[in-house]
This record gives structure tokens, sequence and C-alpha cells, in this order.
């Protein structure tokens, strides 16, 4: 394993001294695996190449921009261009191409799975599906009585005639029945014999 100052180098990984390779940078290859950094070649910094089952080759005059990413093996042509943040996963890359910041190559990884939406059914026109009735439901009534049980009358009792005009007659008679010695005023018989000596001829 050797080490510089401003990058990382681990595993079977040789480097061109015309190669110019930023700060920041990693370079490691697995166990039986390779790595090939050739003339001229420029890396960005923060870049991580990491060659794993096999081997991993940058030709002559490959220009990788800052943050890239590359995984596995294959080779990058000479003079290509590669993008700031790009990921190269086990793929191979043409002479003289360029590819476009924040690209993803090769191998991806997981894949997502198509979801199966069912088909919703075509609506039929001729036979337009039912309206929904939201009219509030009418209040049942009350059962009405049945013939069997005949609603109940309900009947003042009797009233003794003769012996509510008795009662009447008992309880009006003590009103008539006042004697003149109370409805005389009190005090009279004083006031009489008063007038009596005063006026003795005006009896």
């Amino acid at each position: 394993m050797s080490s510089y100052s401003h990058v990382y180098v681990q595993g079977d990984v040789t480097i061109d001294p015309s190669a110019v390779i930023s700060s920041g940078v990693i370079l490691r290859a697995n166990p039986e695996s390779q790595m090939i950094i050739a003339a001229g070649v420029c890396i960005g910094a923060g870049s991580i190449l990491h060659a794993d089952q096999g081997t991993l080759k940058i030709e002559a005059g490959v220009n990788l921009g800052t943050g890239v990413l590359i995984v596995g093996h294959g080779t990058i042509g000479a003079n290509a261009c590669i993008g700031s943040l790009t990921t190269i996963w086990n793929a191979s890359i043409e002479r003289l191409t360029v590819v476009p910041a924040g690209s993803v190559v090769g191998d991806v990884g997981r894949q997502v799975a198509e979801v199966c939406v069912p088909a919703t059914p075509p609506v039929d026109s001729s036979n337009p599906p039912e309206a929904v009735n939201h009219a509030p439901k009418p209040i049942a009534s009350p059962p009405s009585p049945s013939p069997e049980q005949p609603e109940q009358q309900y009947v003042n009792p009797p009233v003794d005639s003769q012996r509510h005009s008795s009662e009447s007659t008992t309880e009006e008679e003590p009103e008539s029945a006042t004697s003149p010695a109370e409805n005389s005023v009190y005090g009279q018989g004083s006031v009489d014999r008063i007038l009596k000596t005063l006026f003795p001829y005006h009896q």
C-alpha cells in the first residue's frame, strides 16, 4: 500500500508519472484486481476509483471531473471526458466520449419493479349507472289500533244532579240567612240613646 499527502492509494494500483491527481482522491484495488492510470490522465478532487473483480483501466488523456465514482472493472477510453458527480458501475466508456455531469452508467443496482394497476372497465354509455337516490327516507307513522283492540274512550262519570243541587243550596244558605244583628254596626245602640237624649221630640 502506498500513501501520498494528497491521494490515498491501496492495492495493485499503477499510476503514470504524468497523471494529474487532485487532493482527496481515493484509488483502491481489491485483492486479485488491478487499476492502471495511463499518461495524461486528470482526476478531479474527491473522486473515488475502486477496482473490483478484474482490471480497471483509465486510458491516456482521460479527464475525470470532481466527485466521480468508478466501481468494478472496465475501461475508460482515451480522451474521454466524464462529468462531475458521475457514477460508473462495471461499465466501459468509449474513447472521445463525453458523459454529462451527474450521470449513472452501467449496473444501477436494484431494479424498481413496475406496479401493475388494474385497468378501469369502460363505462357503457348506453346503460348509464343508476343515480343514487339521496332523498330522505319517509318517517314511519305510528301503527294504527287494530280492530281487535278498540281505542279506550274515557267518559266522565255521571254526576248526581240532586246531590250537586243540595250541596250548592247548602253552601248558599249561610250567606242569605244573616240575622239583622249581624248587619248592625258596632255601637249603634249607644248612638241611638244619645240621639234620643238630645232630640226627645223626634222619636
